[in-house]
């Protein structure tokens, strides 16, 4: 497990940033506000909020905004995750944010579970969807 406090300067960019992207949330049904950030091959930073709607399977995920903003950079490879909300110790992303995570992020991408107060635990995003799946096995 991997705590902020034990290492500093572990991801602190990419949780600088989900924080930031987590305060401009729109969560007014759940009142859940969640951040993720994302490294791109590139060195970038990547972030994004869950934006919810009154037709609620029309909104979406912390992670589904910060792979928009990956992809609208021009980066198609994600090297490192970090996820945050306001209201947890540590959140996971959901089953549809790892299989879209999966297909721009290899099975040894660390992905940092985060609360406010900091980095909760780092695993492994082959440790959270063991079984994801590529275009290669659609096509």
């Amino acid at each position: 497990m991997s705590r902020n406090d034990e290492q500093p300067g572990v991801a602190q960019d990419l949780f600088q940033a989900a924080r930031t992207a987590m305060g401009h949330a729109h969560a007014p049904y759940s009142h859940f506000p969640v951040g993720a950030a994302l490294r791109g091959a590139g060195g970038g930073i990547f972030a994004g909020c869950n934006v919810e709607n009154a037709s609620y399977p029309e909104g979406w995920c912390a992670e589904t905004s910060a792979i928009a903003a990956l992809i609208s950079a021009g980066e198609t490879t994600i090297t490192e995750i970090l996820v945050m909300a306001q209201n947890k110790h540590k959140i996971v992303p959901c089953g549809g944010c790892r299989q879209r995570l999966a297909e721009f992020a290899g099975q040894d991408t660390p992905v940092h579970l985060c609360g406010q107060a900091g980095i909760a635990e780092t695993v492994r995003l082959g440790d959270l969807l063991p079984r994801a799946f590529q275009l290669k096995d659609l096509t």
